[in-house]
């Protein structure tokens, strides 16, 4: 994610370490997520071969390449404009291709029509960026809410693996099999459905997918 000044991010992200910050609860996570159970089998978002489903917002945009896709340019987003979703567990792989790419997973945003920051402004973005430079915002982090509890990605050129739950007001987010980070809104301006979307970030970052589906959940 582009930050607007790289000093207000660090000091949001010490304040979400120290004291929290409106919207977000850094407290034991409660026991509800285990009360979801799937709700019918996995859908594809992408196999590889198509974007049938998909809408970019901004510019930029991704290419498919050797089945996987391939960001360009920027800052922009590419959503599955087909159907938002409520409680889920998405997974997908990613890998870098550059130490200095940057990227994010964006959770539950209100349709964003052509403007990605609809994403940023009222969704929540899972960061990828191992830069040891640049945003001090890492892989792992909810976006200028809650900082990872470990790093676990793999070396540039790796593919890496993320497991996104998100049920209720909970966001828990696994990375190559490590629980990375587990929070809690409390922000009425994000809602208990959206739609999901990759970031093209900048012309500089050439960050690649593959392997996307979701899995519906349930307490019913």
């Amino acid at each position: 994610m582009r930050v607007r000044s790289a000093l207000l991010a660090m000091l949001a992200m010490l304040a979400v370490m120290s004291t929290g910050v409106a919207g977000a609860s850094q407290a034991a996570p409660s026991a509800g997520s285990a009360a979801y159970r799937p709700c019918g089998p996995p859908i594809t978002l992408f196999d590889g071969s198509s974007l049938d489903g998909w809408s970019q917002a901004g510019p930029g945009g991704f290419d498919i390449v050797d089945r996987k896709l391939v960001s360009h340019g920027g800052m922009g987003l590419l959503w599955y404009s087909d159907r938002s979703f409520a409680d889920y567990e998405l997974r997908l792989q990613w890998r870098v291709t550059a130490e200095t790419n940057n990227s994010g997973v964006f959770l539950r945003f209100p349709d964003p029509g052509d403007d990605p920051w609809v994403a940023v402004d009222h969704g929540y973005e899972v960061q990828i960026n191992d830069n040891p430079g640049g945003d001090p915002q890492k892989t792992g982090t909810i976006y200028n809410f809650q900082p990872p509890l470990r790093q676990a990605s793999n070396p540039v050129g790796e593919w890496n693996t993320y497991r996104l739950r998100v049920t209720g007001q909970r966001y828990e987010v696994w990375l190559n099999d490590v629980l990375v980070n587990d929070f809690t809104s409390t922000d009425p301006a994000r809602g208990p459905e959206g739609f999901v979307g990759l970031q093209n970030h900048d012309p500089d970052s050439r960050v690649e997918f593959r392997d996307i589906r979701i899995q519906l959940l349930t307490t019913n």
